[in-house]
């Protein structure tokens, strides 16, 4: 399988560049700048996991998405929220004050251009069952959705494929560590700063599988 893979330089979507690697052949990693607090901190993680695996890599920058968007990602204005929990009422008001219009969409269908330019078979995309709950373009319906559409947009009707979709956090580190992932390169905060906040939502998931990455090296 030749794979676009979508890497975001968070562990999500590091797990499935090394799964994708594992499975066929990655041809391709984007990464998307939108304007977010991160952006500098994830091109430069997605630029070194891309060199670890020896994928092409390339940067899409999309400025209008910051400017049609109040988002707490990209208005430094706002307050990043910090969830007490990351369930419930909580972690839907956090969801909407990181919400980006039409974001993964935007981004598959960027990626399905270039699948299609590229004769790739899949767009591979770091979604997972935590964020499925509050984020409804990280479900496999949104993905099924997707499907179909492409179906239509392009002629040699690349998938959308995600290797963790159905895993929580912790599942997805435990795969980090059989993939051998390089996890000191990965930077999941929404926060551009010298260190990991270690405080945002982002930060607090990424937390919870390093968690469980070092309990299953202690079993």
């Amino acid at each position: 399988m030749k794979a676009i893979v979508l890497l975001s330089g968070g562990l999500d979507s590091a797990v499935n560049l090394a799964w994708a690697c594992r499975e066929g052949e990655a041809v391709l990693a984007l990464t998307f700048a939108y304007g977010q607090r991160a952006a500098e901190r994830e091109k430069e993680a997605a630029r070194r996991l891309a060199a670890f695996y020896g994928v092409p890599w390339q940067v899409v920058e999309l400025p209008f998405l910051a400017e049609i968007t109040r988002t707490a990602l990209v208005n430094r204005e706002k307050e990043v929220p910090v969830p007490a929990e990351l369930s419930g009422e909580e972690a839907e008001r956090t969801a909407r004050a990181v919400w980006v219009p039409n974001r993964n969409g935007l981004f598959i269908n960027i990626a399905a251009a270039f699948a299609e330019s590229l004769g790739a078979d899949a767009i591979v995309v770091g979604f997972n069952r935590e964020e499925g709950t509050t984020f409804p373009d990280n479900t496999p319906e949104f993905m099924e959705a997707c499907n179909r559409a492409l179906a239509f947009s392009t002629l040699n009707r690349p998938r959308v494929v995600s290797y963790t979709v159905a895993m929580d956090k912790a599942q997805i580190g435990m795969a980090a560590r059989r993939l051998r992932v390089p996890l000191q390169m990965v930077w999941s905060c929404y926060h551009g700063g010298e260190e990991q906040c270690g405080r945002c939502e982002s930060c607090q998931r990424l937390k919870r599988a390093l968690a469980a990455v070092e309990q299953e090296g202690e079993g």
